[in-house]
Parts: structure tokens; sequence; C-alpha cells
């Protein structure tokens, strides 16, 4: 069987709020079987969780660096608690989606690059407390994020980290980087983009175990949906990035790979499982993929 996981997907974002149980069903439809939903602050700690106990999907928990500026300093506590709280829930996975941003201007003045600094690093090392995977949020940012994930692990006693570098675009030393200390990279719908020539390339270059897939929906719509902004001024509509687009993301990835949508899919997953251990005890199709 065919098995494809959506590692990023929002689905608790107010985008999906008219038709939410109709976007998990067309995914499911389309034969992604599991998704990974990503907390971004103290607020949707319990919606992700409610969110993906409904079905076999998994969840992180995490203060995201775009929601620092109004998180409280007790919100790392509250994620610490809400860990503890759930650490034999079998849909928990990762502490996610935590890291740094650089590229938003007001993220990037010297007290909010601090702030980020320190919400980073103590998110992970809730997650070297708790032995979770991380899920880590890369946007101009990398080479700082590679320092504190090597800073944390020397600081508890070493050992390779597990998760997934997000939405990867970063330059070809940063992504062996992250490999080298046990991370996967995430490629969603930016790869599809003829333009993105960088991305595609390390879709294409980089060896098949690096890779995981993702939507990031509502978020970086593939190029089918995208629409320009002319064209929406003339009222033609946006199209809605959906973790139902994740197969023909694949397949995209799969084509400048020269593989088929199966073999990605199947690797992918594998690859999935791999990142976020926990994934195992929620599909049934774990040990099949396990072996690719």
């Amino acid at each position: 069987m065919t098995l494809w996981i959506d590692t990023h997907c929002h689905l608790d974002a107010p985008e999906f709020a008219p038709d939410r149980a109709a976007v998990r069903a067309r995914a499911a439809q389309a034969g992604v079987q599991c998704l990974v939903l990503p907390a971004v602050e103290r607020a949707g700690f319990d919606t992700v969780r409610g969110l993906a106990l409904a079905g076999t999907d998994a969840y992180a928990l995490g203060i995201h660096p775009l929601f620092v500026p109004h998180a409280r300093d007790d919100d790392l506590t509250a994620l610490a608690d809400a860990l503890a709280r759930h650490r034999d829930d079998p849909h928990l996975v990762a502490v996610g989606e935590i890291g740094l941003d650089f590229f938003v201007p007001a993220l990037a003045t010297p007290a909010m690059r601090a702030r980020q600094e320190w919400f980073y690093r103590e998110q992970l090392r809730l997650a070297r407390r708790f032995d979770l995977p991380v899920i880590l949020h890369v946007r101009r940012s990398a080479d700082a994020l590679l320092k504190g994930l090597r800073d944390t692990a020397a600081a508890t006693g070493g050992g390779a980290w597990r998760g997934i570098a997000h939405a990867f675009n970063g330059s070809v030393q940063q992504a062996q980087a992250f490999l080298g200390l046990g991370l996967k990279l995430g490629f969603g719908g930016a790869v599809t983009y003829e333009r993105a020539l960088q991305l595609r390339r390390l879709a294409t270059e980089l060896p098949l175990s690096a890779l995981v897939l993702e939507t990031d929906a509502p978020d970086i719509p593939p190029h089918w949906c995208y629409v320009r902004a002319a064209d929406r001024a003339a009222g033609r509509a946006q199209g809605r990035n959906e973790p139902a687009e994740l197969p023909r993301i694949g397949a995209t990835v799969a084509a400048l790979r020269g593989l088929t949508p199966a073999a990605m899919a199947d690797a992918t997953a594998a690859n999935a499982l791999q990142a976020l251990p926990g994934l195992a005890r929620l599909l049934p199709d774990a040990a099949f993929c396990q072996k690719q």
C-alpha cells in the first residue's frame, strides 16, 4: 500500500475552519494516511492534540518563532507541563514548531533575535528532557539553528538529534550539517516552482534518505494553487493549499529524481518514521516502511 505522510500541516489554521473535516477526508482519499500537526503557540496545544486524536494523525507541541513576540516566559513552563502530561500519548511525536526566523524585519532586531534564541534553546532542552524529536522552522537562520543544536547536544550529554528541518531552503553545506546531526529535510510546495532552481537541485541531488515531504498547509502553496496578484485583482480566487496536495508534490520530487511516485512515497514515509519514530505507533504500515 502506498503510504504518504504529510510531516507538516497546520490543520488547526483558521483557513480550514469552515470545512476542516472535509479537508482531512480529501487528504485520506488522496492517500495521505497521516498528518503531523505542529502547534505554534500555547493557545493551540489542546487544539492540535484534539485534531490528532480524532484519527491516525500526530501532533507536536512548541512555540513558533513568529509567536515569540507575544509569548510569555511562563509559556515555556506550560509547554513543559503539557509534554509531561502527555508523554505517554502515542500521538505526541515531537517538540515543534520551534526555531528562528531572521527574515521578518521585526524579528531581526537585536532584542528580538535574543528573545528568539532564548525560546529556541529552552525548547531544545525540553526536547532532550523528554527524549523527543524536534520540528524546526528555518528562515535565514540555518547557521544559528545548527549552533543551537550543537550547543544543546554538548550540554546534555551529546548524541544525535532526531527531527526535521522544515521547509528547508539553505545551502548544500547547511543541508549536510543538518543531516550530520541526525535530522531530515522537509520539502513541500516551493519545490514545484520551476524557478526554484537551488531548491530543486537539493531535492534532486541530496541522498533520498534525507528527504521528507510536507505541505505546510495552508501556507507555501504549490504552483498549481498559486494565483498572481494581477489575476487576483481581476477576480480569480487564490487556490488553497491542503494536505491532499501532498501526493502531487511528491510526484514532482519523484520526477526530478527519476523515480515513480510510489517509490517516493515509500522512501519518504520510511524517512519520516526515522525522523519521528513515534509515528510507528499510529500507522499499520509502519513496519513495511521501515524495511524500505
